[in-house]
Parts: structure tokens; C-alpha cells; sequence
């Protein structure tokens, strides 16, 4: 059994269903620009496409794959990557700045930059042949992407403590949410096929495939159903509940304890 294809199929399922919810969420806004619907629809099904060309045949591999230094480089991920991940830190901005007239392009514009330069160095190390180079690119990767988690935690973070103590409570837990699932990026990568090779290829398939299925729909919705509820707590989906009430006990765990502290004093 090609376990990862029934992995990549399962995903591609996954997204199209992301989209089409996001798509339908669009026809009643309730107050949230119809551009962040528009990006949230366009990530999975961006995403869909590049993990589509990993199931289907290409000679002997895959399209999407490459055979380097005896290991396979998916770099269809990273043609994935390259456009989804700033397209997420652009959702995450907009909802730190949801009530804010002029947007911080300049500081958008340095996260999603930023944020190529570790997809970029990603790939450079996955298609490098010496191991010394392979990991030097990715230390360069880990780097950028430490500066892409300074950015949401700190200038990002203090953009919401003027637009009212929901927003800020919200955008505190929405990234948390973001943090904890792109810090198993990195820790996936290495710990795989193309780093110290801790598990193989299959469970490196099956990680790759949930991470991204939770940071990509998972956030959308989130971040969707959780603007909605800030908007408008009248006529509420059952969508809206969930996230108001399940999201509120599920990251409140996770968010350091100071910070519980400070939304309490609030």
C-alpha cells in the first residue's frame, strides 16, 4: 500500500474542502473584508495543487519529487510554501490590524519577505548534495524564520493594544496557534529523510501533510469564524460557536500564563 499517496490524496481532499468552506463563508461577511475570504479560499487551493502534483506519475518518481544525495526533495512543498506561508502571515496581520484605517504595509511587507528568504533557504538545503551545506542553509532558514517569529511577537503583537482588549486577547491566541504549529516545521525537517533521518520518508509524508492541513485551514477557520464573532455576536453560526468556545478552552492551555494574567486584569 503507497501510503504516501493515500497521505497526499487525503490532503488535497482536505483542502478543497477548506476552500470551498471559506468560499461560502464569503456570501455572508459579517463585516470582514471579502479579500481576507479570498486569500483564505486561495491558500488551501494553492496548496492542493502542489501536493496534487506529488500523487501523480512522473517517470519514476512523482511529479514534484527529485531524487538528491539518496533521499527524496519534495520541492513541490516548497512551491507550496513559497507562496501560502506569506499569504498566512498576511492573514495574521490583517487581523492584528482589523480595526486599524492604515495598514503597517511596510511591516506586512518585511514578514512575508522574510518569510521567503526561509522557504527559499529551505529549499537550497533539501536540493544540496554535501551534508555541511545542506545544514548550513538551514541554520540561514531557522534564523529567517526566528526574525519572522520576533516580528509576530513583538511590532506585530503591539499593533492590536490599541483596538480593544477582545482583538488583542484573540490575535494573542491566534498566534499562539501560528507559533506552535510552524515551529514543527523546522523540527520535522530535520528530524526527517532530509536531515538526521530520526523517521522515514512515510512518517515524514504523513507530518507534512497534517502540519500544513491544521496552519493552513485550521488558522483560515480560526481566524475567519473568530473576526466574525468579534464583528457581530448576533445570529452566530454553529461555526462561530465553535471556535468562541472550544478555541477558547483549547489555546488558553497552551498561551504562557502571563499572558492569561494580563487579559484578566484587562
Amino acid at each position: 500500500m503507497d501510503w504516501q499517496s493515500i497521505f497526499h490524496w487525503v490532503y488535497v481532499a482536505g483542502m478543497a474542502i477548506g476552500a470551498i468552506h471559506f468560499i461560502s463563508l464569503s456570501k455572508n461577511p459579517r463585516g470582514v473584508p471579502r479579500y481576507e475570504y479570498l486569500v483564505a479560499a486561495f491558500i488551501p487551493i494553492w496548496s492542493g495543487l502542489a501536493y496534487l502534483a506529488m500523487t501523480l506519475p512522473h517517470g519514476e518518481l512523482e511529479q514534484g519529487k527529485v531524487e538528491v544525495a539518496g533521499q527524496i526533495a519534495h520541492f513541490a512543498r516548497y512551491i507550496d510554501w513559497i507562496v501560502t506561508t506569506p499569504l498566512l502571515l498576511l492573514a495574521l496581520s490583517w487581523t492584528a490590524m482589523h480595526r486599524l484605517h492604515h495598514k503597517d504595509w511596510t511591516l506586512i511587507a518585511s514578514l512575508m519577505g522574510t518569510q521567503v528568504i526561509v522557504v527559499v533557504c529551505g529549499l537550497i538545503a533539501d536540493l544540496s548534495t554535501t551534508p555541511w551545506v545542506r545544514y548550513l542553509w538551514y541554520i540561514n532558514g531557522v534564523i529567517a524564520f526566528l526574525v519572522v517569529l520576533w516580528g509576530i511577537w513583538g511590532p506585530l503583537r503591539a499593533k492590536t493594544k490599541t483596538q480593544g482588549a477582545d482583538l488583542s486577547s484573540f490575535h494573542d491566541k491566534l498566534t499562539t496557534y501560528f507559533t506552535v504549529l510552524w515551529v514543527c516545521y523546522p523540527i520535522v525537517w530535520i528530524l526527517g529523510p532530509s536531515g538526521f533521518r530520526v523517521f522515514g520518508q512515510n512518517v515524514d509524508t504523513f507530518l507534512f501533510c497534517l502540519i500544513p492541513f491544521f496552519s493552513k485551514v485550521g488558522f483560515s477557520y480560526i481566524d475567519l469564524h473568530g473576526l466574525r464573532n468579534l464583528n457581530s455576536t448576533a445570529s452566530e453560526t454553529r461555526g462561530d460557536g465553535v471556535v468562541s468556545n472550544a478555541f477558547e478552552f483549547a489555546v488558553a492551555s497552551v498561551l504562557p500564563k502571563s499572558l492569561q494574567r494580563r487579559r484578566r486584569i484587562r
